[in-house]
């Protein structure tokens, strides 16, 4: 994440949903971020001041009236100011009503009515309250104001209904709050990402894969989405959280990657082929399960698969190709071999028996090579903050 001295406004209002709140501020100090806090009277009566002073080690305001300390400005008008971003989270329906309608009969309204930053809604009531024709409308008149409102969730509620009204938890909020402060440098782009292993069936019971985990590819389309660019992101089988992209395309063997790609390459500018797919598959799948044979020798005939990254690098026209490379030795000379027979623009090596480094490691350290051969070594670190480097690095080479 990006919040590292980012300066967040956080309102909460009242309502049971009040209580997640502190994590919200807690989850935001953590990353770095300066939050300050905003009460309304109701929610005082759901969460202490002393609480989000202890989390955010700032001020809490509560009264448009109150002298704060250290701030003889007007609150509301200084608030609205200083943020980067402007949060309410709980928004209760009668707050929502009055940032419709330009009420500001307290320090929160009256500093929503006064932001110059972006602002993010974060809803929280009971399900009929929220589906009721006033709240969707009140609602829709902020969306049309460049309002953004986020979803809740459908839930059994505090007051025993079920439906939606649920809050959305501490750690999305935090996720999209780190969305919307993203530098856009990759608005409208559209970049197509491949990643994970994939599978080939030998019977109903066996199959032949590897230890690609999938994270350096996720990494990578989650990073350009939040960065603004439309990803199409094509997923061997994985076992982590599929990330927030444009399209998520899941596909099983070589061959399934190898036509999903071939579907959507026309249309991309930039192309990550971070996946690691089978090299070969079985001559022959056999459709009943292959029975053991006591002593006997279980013999399995291969066939190439097409070589993804090759057969699309060949069709480029405009796409910025981008592969990668895991090897278990000589990785840069096999790496400068890959760059030049497959026509990239870049590539991403790794040896994978390096330590702290590989498939399943949450970290990596590679070298970047461009097609200019200049070569760039990059020490340990995640493979989110190596996504973001690498998008960074593309960017640059592309020159948009």
């Amino acid at each position: 994440m990006e919040l590292k001295n980012k300066k967040i406004l956080l309102g909460v209002t009242g309502g049971i949903a009040a209580y997640k709140a502190p994590e919200i501020c807690s989850l935001l100090c953590k990353q770095g971020a300066n939050v300050k806090v905003i009460m309304t009277e109701t929610a005082k009566q759901f969460v202490s001041k002393l609480t989000f002073q202890t989390m955010s080690r700032n001020l809490v305001y509560t009264d448009m009236f109150e002298e704060y300390p250290q701030n003889a400005e007007i609150s509301h008008i200084s608030l609205a100011k200083w943020a980067d971003i402007f949060v309410i989270a709980p928004a209760s329906a009668n707050s929502i009503a009055k940032f419709a309608n330009g009420i500001s009969d307290n320090l929160l309204s009256a500093t929503f009515l006064a932001a110059r930053s972006p602002v993010m809604i974060v809803p929280a009531m009971n399900t009929f309250m929220l589906n009721n024709p006033a709240t969707e409308a009140n609602m829709n008149t902020l969306k049309e104001r460049g309002i953004a409102i986020l979803a809740t969730q459908s839930d059994l509620l505090a007051c025993n209904d079920v439906g939606n009204g649920k809050m959305l938890e501490p750690t999305e909020i935090v996720e999209e709050i780190d969305n919307r402060l993203r530098k856009k440098d990759l608005l409208g782009k559209n970049v197509l990402v491949t990643a994970g292993p994939t599978i080939e069936a030998i019977d109903p019971v066996r199959y032949l894969t590897n230890y690609s985990s999938g994270k350096m590819g996720y990494a990578l389309a989650e990073e350009a989405e939040k960065r603004g660019a439309n990803v199409t992101l094509i997923s061997g089988p994985t076992a982590i959280k599929k990330p927030k992209v444009s399209k998520f395309i899941s596909v099983v063997s070589s061959l399934d990657m190898y036509q999903a790609v071939l579907e959507n390459f026309v249309n991309a500018d930039i192309v990550i082929k971070a996946a690691a797919p089978a090299d070969y598959r079985p001559k022959v799948y056999h459709s009943q399960k292959i029975k053991k044979e006591i002593g006997g020798e279980f013999k399995i005939e291969f066939e190439r698969n097409p070589d993804i990254l090759k057969s699309v690098a060949a069709k480029k026209r405009h796409q910025f190709m981008v592969g990668f490379a895991a090897e278990s030795e000589n990785e840069l000379a096999n790496a400068m071999t890959k760059l030049t027979a497959k026509n990239l623009d870049m590539i991403i090596v790794n040896n994978i028996k390096a330590e702290n480094a590989g498939f399943q490691s949450d970290t990596n350290v590679v070298t970047i090579i461009d097609k200019h051969k200049n070569i760039e070594n990059i020490e340990e670190m995640t493979k989110i903050e190596l996504a973001k480097l690498i998008l960074d690095k593309i960017k640059k080479a592309v020159a948009f």
